[in-house]
């Protein structure tokens, strides 16, 4: 009933939404972002394995579950065809935690499909998690080539497949690994307001780790917002019993804390550096704001948090929908996705490129518009 009350209230609210596009907004806004990027690219014309493909076509899952419309099944089976071979080999080292996000797509083709090569390459990936390099208490570098540097947005890379794969597999070793990350990360990222800072250097050699607790010095909004999907995310797939579930109901109580408190009363979206709107080189950025309205949404529809982050859910979705447009082609854009990103100080973030239609946005805008609008 919660989940109904708060939908009923997000369509009538919708009508507050005064976009400007040169065509009506769709009444169907995640099939016509697929419909849209689906146009405008071909599998083979998508880009290479890597995460941000990953998270986008993860996306389009979601709302081919939902409509049953075969064509974007297909249309993700052919991407994927492109990397594994008829034998289930993968040309990739997963040298970084970034190439593993795309394998989540592996593990959803071998359900759809039957097909074994999907399998296959899913468990080279798992067996990767076997050597690869973490710091003294568990966490995964982000990169083999990053030695002892935990970055918020690497778990979303990472844990969601470990999980994944445990539940299809009965592999139980993939739910404590996450969990173990999750902890770790959370250890030497969280900071007292509700948010976390990006990253985290073991022996403090990195210029931007200089801190007393060897992190970066800045709350960079989407590497917040991969961690909080992170927690949610796995809430969904972990055992009812397992005993990590009550630590992933805290962090995402601690994110949400710092969400509401730092949410721009203006737009309803979220800025690049999340505590530091007032200043004028700041601005609100889509995929983060995506990402913080799923979490909150989620979270509430699951009961992990109280009916009134309500509110700030759904004056977060009006705010993403305002970046969202019909360009005169009939084809969707979504606006003010910031460009990928390292670690670096406030000009680096505040300077990063306002994309149109990065797939960083995109992937987020379908899990938000997955679970707020159907």
């Amino acid at each position: 009933m919660r989940t109904a009350r708060f939908l009923g209230t997000l369509v009538l609210s919708l009508a507050l939404i005064a976009p400007t596009p040169a065509h009506a907004a769709p009444s169907d806004w995640s099939k016509a972002v697929v419909d849209s990027t689906m146009k405008r690219f071909t599998p083979a014309e998508l880009g290479g394995w890597g995460y941000t493909r990953g998270l986008y076509l993860y996306g389009q899952y979601l709302v081919y579950k939902r409509t049953g419309e075969r064509k974007y099944l297909d249309y993700i089976k052919a991407w994927v065809d492109r990397f594994v071979h008829a034998d289930g080999s993968i040309d990739n080292s997963f040298s970084n935690l970034d190439a593993m996000r795309s394998a989540t797509l592996l593990i959803v083709l071998h359900q759809e499909t039957g097909q074994a090569k999907y399998k296959k390459a899913a468990d080279k990936v798992r067996a990767r998690f076997t050597t690869y390099p973490r710091t003294a208490d568990g966490g995964m570098f982000h990169a083999t080539s990053k030695t002892g540097q935990l970055w918020a947005d690497g778990v979303y890379m990472a844990q969601p497949f470990i999980a994944m794969y445990a539940k299809a597999y009965n592999d139980p070793y993939g739910y404590d690994e996450a969990v173990r990350n999750m902890r770790a990360y959370y250890t030497h990222l969280k900071s007292d307001d509700g948010l976390l800072w990006h990253a985290y250097d073991a022996d403090g050699s990195e210029p931007w780790a200089h801190s007393a607790g060897k992190h970066s010095s800045e709350h960079w909004a989407r590497a917040i917002g991969w961690f909080g999907m992170t927690a949610i995310d796995l809430l969904d797939v972990l055992p009812a019993d397992h005993p990590g579930r009550a630590d992933l109901i805290a962090i995402v109580r601690h994110l949400a804390t710092g969400y509401t408190r730092y949410q721009d009363a203006t737009t309803g979206r979220w800025c690049q550096i999340v505590d530091k709107c007032a200043d004028p080189h700041n601005w609100t950025e889509t995929s983060a704001s995506s990402m913080y309205t799923f979490m909150l949404a989620r979270g509430v529809a699951r009961g992990y948090l109280d009916a009134s982050y309500q509110q700030a859910a759904l004056k977060g979705y009006r705010g993403v929908l305002a970046k969202a447009s019909v360009g005169t082609t009939g084809l969707t854009d979504i606006k003010d996705i910031s460009e990928g990103t390292n670690v670096g100080d406030a000009a680096y973030y505040y300077g990063r490129k306002r994309v149109t239609n990065d797939f960083h946005g995109l992937g987020a805008f379908l899990i938000m518009n997955e679970q707020l609008a159907h």
